[in-house]
């Protein structure tokens, strides 16, 4: 089913704004498509806590509230209002991205929803499930290698460029389904961007260095401005869905400065607790060494 391109509304001044705006007081809702799904993993998610809960077990709140986000966060950028305004803004449109891209998938995966979800299903299911991780299951093998930094950077990275060519990014505004693919690539391809900063279960390999994931996500951001930087100086519109010049350069610093944004946050985050953890370790050192002089004394 076409959507039918949505004519592009400029936002260069207040009044365009404003009509921009005005296109997303209709009706709120959400495709049954859309909203099925993600009622299913909220109420899978909430049986696998209450099941870890009455076995003793536990999930930490503010891992809850994650996962509450991440799902809050596909529904409000997947809703009626925020489709009409993607359709007729391109600054809106990559707002829309940036909630699967930055909001919703690291949200998710800050959740660690892994127990909860298999204590939800039943036991032969969940047995099941373990067999499949073992150690030489291609599952496990497939997995392994798609969470590896190169190949997740890369994934991600190359699906954000590729569906901003002109081609690509307008057949998505034109075709539903097409928009929807887009979508699952931009959500599938930012778990598996987020999968080696997070480390969520199950933890299929060795914990990466934070060195290495503070290269990952500062390389991330650099390419991120640069293709923000490219549509906000652009003289000439990419898109013939959105012809407004000051749309497409609004819309280049929200990827540029929101999308940097995050990942600059998820840095800091990195550096605190590496510290943190550098902190820990010189009492615990200072005690070995102590123990060693007192056990070397005649």
């Amino acid at each position: 089913m076409a959507h039918g391109a949505a004519q592009a509304v400029g936002v260069g001044t207040q009044g365009d704004v404003w009509t921009v705006a005005t296109q997303a007081t209709g009706a709120w809702g959400v495709r049954p498509e859309v909203a099925a799904p993600l009622l299913l993993a909220a109420g899978i998610y909430a049986v696998g806590w209450w099941r870890l809960r009455r076995r003793g077990g536990s999930v930490s709140g503010w891992r809850v509230a994650a996962s509450g986000g991440g799902l809050l966060s596909v529904l409000v950028a997947l809703s009626t209002p925020i489709e009409r305004l993607a359709h007729a803004s391109f600054a809106a449109h990559m707002v829309q991205h940036l909630l699967l891209i930055v909001g919703a998938a690291p949200l998710m995966l800050l959740a660690d929803p892994f127990a909860a979800l298999c204590w939800a299903l039943p036991a032969p299911v969940r047995v099941s499930v373990g067999r499949l991780l073992r150690p030489r299951t291609p599952l496990r093998w497939l997995w392994r290698g798609l969470t590896v930094t190169s190949v997740a950077w890369l994934a991600h990275v190359g699906a954000i460029w590729l569906w901003h060519l002109p081609a690509a990014y307008d057949a998505a505004v034109a075709d539903r389904l097409v928009h929807d693919a887009e979508h699952l690539v931009f959500f599938g391809t930012a778990v598996l961007f987020w999968w080696p900063i997070v480390q969520p279960a199950p933890r299929l390999r060795a914990p990466t260095g934070y060195g290495a994931r503070v290269v990952f996500l500062v390389l991330a951001a650099l390419q991120g401005a640069l293709l923000g930087l490219l549509l906000t100086m652009s003289p000439e519109t990419w898109y013939r869905a959105y012809p407004n010049a000051e749309d497409q350069s609004l819309g280049g610093l929200v990827m540029w400065g929101l999308g940097g944004a995050v990942d600059m946050l998820a840095v800091l985050i990195l550096l605190g607790r590496y510290l943190g953890s550098q902190d820990g370790a010189t009492p615990r050192s200072r005690r070995v060494r102590a123990v060693g002089n007192v056990q070397e004394r005649p």
